[in-house]
């Protein structure tokens, strides 16, 4: 099997949904806030054989682990100049969560 790399995560905002909109475009059951799940800044690493880290949203870790997964095999994304990085978020349209991913 390949080598692979670590990968850190670092929360790099979250945002409530009146950042993201003047006006929700539907109406939640109760209000919401930024997602509960992370703190800004907050880091998690993934380890070599790229398993989800603990206490790491499993939705948050469906949408960024093509990503993940790409980088710890040693590939970079073809729209940054600086290698082994990128910028995803998860799939939460009304309060989404930026999240920086670093080959280490």
């Amino acid at each position: 099997m390949p080598d692979r790399s670590r990968v850190r995560i670092t929360v790099l905002r979250r945002f409530a949904p009146s950042e993201v909109f003047e006006e929700s475009p539907v109406t939640p059951v109760e209000p919401l806030e930024a997602c509960k799940a992370f703190r800004d800044r907050q880091e998690f690493i993934v380890a070599e054989n790229g398993s989800m880290p603990g206490g790491f949203c499993t939705s948050a870790w469906n949408a960024i682990f093509p990503t993940v997964r790409t980088l710890s095999f040693g590939g970079n994304p073809p729209w940054y100049r600086e290698k082994g990085v990128a910028v995803e978020c998860c799939t939460d349209g009304l309060r989404p969560v930026i999240f920086k991913l670093e080959r280490i």
